[in-house]
C-alpha cells in the first residue's frame, strides 16, 4: 500500500478504536508498506499531529457539524480530523488538495453516502477561516483554562495545573512549544569521538548543527535528517541520540572512574551509557531494569558504543538486597508520567489523569527510599523524572528528606545551562530552555559520627 493518507487513517483508526500508543500504531502501519522518505514524513506529521491536536479539531466539527464529533461514526471522524488537521495546521498542502484526498478516503473507507458531507464541512471551513471567522479564534470562551485546553488541545486538569505554576502568559508558551515536532539531540561519546569531528562529519553530509552552552557533549540537530542509522559516526559508536536535559541528569551525578554506579530504572540506557563515558569506562555500572526486552536495547546501545564497564541485571530494583551499601553514587532516572515530554508523546496528554499521577508518585516514593539503601556512606543518589508535575517531583523529595535526616540536597556545584531552585534542585521547563521537560536533584548521605 502506498497511499500516505490511507496509511495515516488506518494508523489512527487503531489509536481510537484499539486505544494504541500512536508510535506503536505508526510503527506497524509503516512496516506493511514501502513509502519513501518524504510520503513517511507526511504519514508521521498526519498520525501525531492529528492526536495532539484532537480536542482543538473535535471542537471545530462541534462548531460546524449538525451532530457533535462524538456522535459521528468512529472512522468518519478520524478521516475529519486528517481533513481538518491539514487545513489549519500544514500550510504547505493546497486546500484544494486537503479536501480531494479526504473525499477520496471517505469514499475508499466506506463512506461513499457522506463523502459530500465530508467535502461541505471542509469547504465550509475554508470559507470561515478566508473570512478571519475560524471557529478556534472568534469563540468566547468560558475561562483562560478552556481557552487554553481548546485553542491548543490539552486536557483541562493540566492547563490548570501550569496556569498554577507559571501563569497564563508562560502557560500558552508551554503549550506551544508541546506542540511543535521535537529537536533531536546527539551526546558525543568522548572515548570515541570529539564535538569538533563530529560537526566537520555532519558539515559534509549537509547537516546543521548547534551546541549547547555548558553541555560539552552536546549538538542540537536542525532541519530534515532522514533516518538516524545513516547518520555518519552512528555505526562507530562516535555518539548516541538523547537530548540535552537528560545530559544534564548524569552531569549532576558526576560519576567518577573507578566508582562502583547503580543505574536503578537503567533502559533504554542513555544514563547507563553516559556514565560509562563519564567514568572513562572505568569502574562497575550495575544496570536495572525489570522489563528484559528494554534491558536488551540497554545492551545494544553499550555494544555500539563499546562500553565495557556496564553489567545488566533484570529485576524491579526494589527487590535488590544484594546491593545494599555497595554504591559510591545512584541513580534513579523514576518511571514517570513524561509530562515533560508531551512534544515527543503525541497521545500521552489523554493518556494521563490526576489520579494515576497520585499512584506514580506512590510507585517514585517507593523506589527512592529503596535506592537509598543502596548508597554507601556519604555517597550520592540523584533523583531525576521526565515530568514538571510537583506531586512526581518536589512533593516525592520533601517527602523523603522529612522521613530520612541522614539526607540532605547538594546544590549543582557545577555550571549548568538552568538555574537551580532556592531549594537546589533543578527544573527544566521546556519552553524557558529550548529542551525537553526534566526535574532533578542531587542527594547527600551524611556520614554517621
Amino acid at each position: 500500500m502506498q497511499n500516505p493518507r490511507q496509511i495515516a487513517f488506518l494508523a489512527l483508526r487503531e489509536v481510537h478504536r484499539r486505544g494504541a500508543f500512536a508510535d506503536a500504531a505508526l510503527d506497524r502501519a509503516f512496516s506493511n508498506s514501502q513509502l519513501n522518505d518524504l510520503d513517511r514524513r507526511l504519514v508521521t506529521e498526519l498520525v501525531y499531529g492529528s492526536v495532539r491536536r484532537m480536542r482543538s479539531i473535535d471542537f471545530i466539527i462541534d462548531k460546524l457539524a449538525t451532530k457533535k464529533s462524538s456522535q459521528q461514526p468512529p472512522e468518519l471522524r478520524t478521516i475529519l480530523h486528517l481533513g481538518l488537521y491539514q487545513l489549519e495546521y500544514l500550510n504547505q498542502i493546497p486546500p484544494s488538495a486537503a479536501v480531494n484526498t479526504t473525499v477520496q478516503l471517505a469514499k475508499e473507507n466506506g463512506f461513499s453516502g457522506l463523502s459530500s458531507f465530508v467535502n461541505g464541512l471542509l469547504r465550509q471551513y475554508i470559507r470561515l477561516t478566508d473570512n478571519d471567522l475560524n471557529p478556534l479564534t472568534v469563540t468566547n470562551y468560558k475561562s483562560t483554562v478552556e481557552r487554553l485546553g481548546i485553542l491548543h488541545s490539552f486536557p483541562e486538569w493540566l492547563v490548570k495545573l501550569w496556569l498554577e505554576q507559571i501563569g497564563e502568559t508562560e502557560t500558552e508558551q508551554l503549550c506551544e512549544w508541546f506542540n511543535q515536532s521535537p529537536t533531536i539531540h546527539l551526546r558525543i561519546n568522548p572515548l570515541k569521538s570529539s564535538i569538533a569531528q563530529i560537526e566537520a562529519a555532519f558539515k559534509t553530509h549537509n547537516i546543521s548543527t548547534s551546541r549547547i552552552p555548558n553541555l560539552p557533549q552536546a549538538l542540537r540537530l536542525n532541519g530534515s535528517i532522514g533516518a538516524i542509522q545513516n547518520l555518519p559516526g552512528y555505526s562507530e559508536g562516535w555518539w548516541t541520540i538523547q537530548d540535552s536535559s537528560a545530559q544534564l541528569v548524569t552531569h549532576l551525578l558526576g560519576p567518577q572512574p573507578g566508582e562502583t554506579i547503580i543505574d536503578a530504572c537503567a533502559a533504554p540506557g542513555g544514563k547507563t551509557t553516559h556514565s560509562a563515558e563519564l567514568m572513562q569506562d572505568e569502574g562497575t555500572i550495575y544496570a536495572c531494569d525489570k522489563t528484559a526486552s528494554r534491558l536488551k536495547k540497554l545492551k545494544e546501545n553499550a555494544d555500539r558504543l563499546q562500553m565495557k564497564s556496564i553489567k545488566i541485571h533484570t529485576g524491579d530494583s526494589r527487590h535488590f538486597p544484594e546491593f545494599v551499601n555497595l554504591a559510591d553514587r545512584v541513580l534513579l532516572d523514576a518511571p514517570c508520567s513524561g509530562l515533560g515530554t508531551l512534544h515527543r508523546r503525541a497521545d500521552a496528554r489523554w493518556h494521563h489523569t490526576p489520579e494515576n499521577i497520585q499512584q506514580q508518585s506512590q510507585l517514585q516514593s517507593e523506589l527512592l527510599a529503596n535506592a537509598a539503601t543502596f548508597v554507601k556512606s556519604g555517597g550520592v543518589l540523584v533523583y531525576a523524572t521526565c515530568t514538571i508535575h510537583p506531586l512526581e517531583n518536589e512533593t516525592v523529595i520533601r517527602s523523603f528528606l522529612d522521613s530520612n535526616p541522614h539526607w540532605q540536597i547538594e546544590p549543582p556545584t557545577i555550571d549548568l545551562p538552568v538555574q537551580p531552585s532556592p531549594e537546589g534542585w533543578v527544573k527544566v521547563w521546556p519552553h524557558r530552555h529550548h529542551m525537553d521537560g526534566f526535574f532533578m536533584v542531587r542527594l547527600k548521605h551524611l556520614k554517621k559520627q
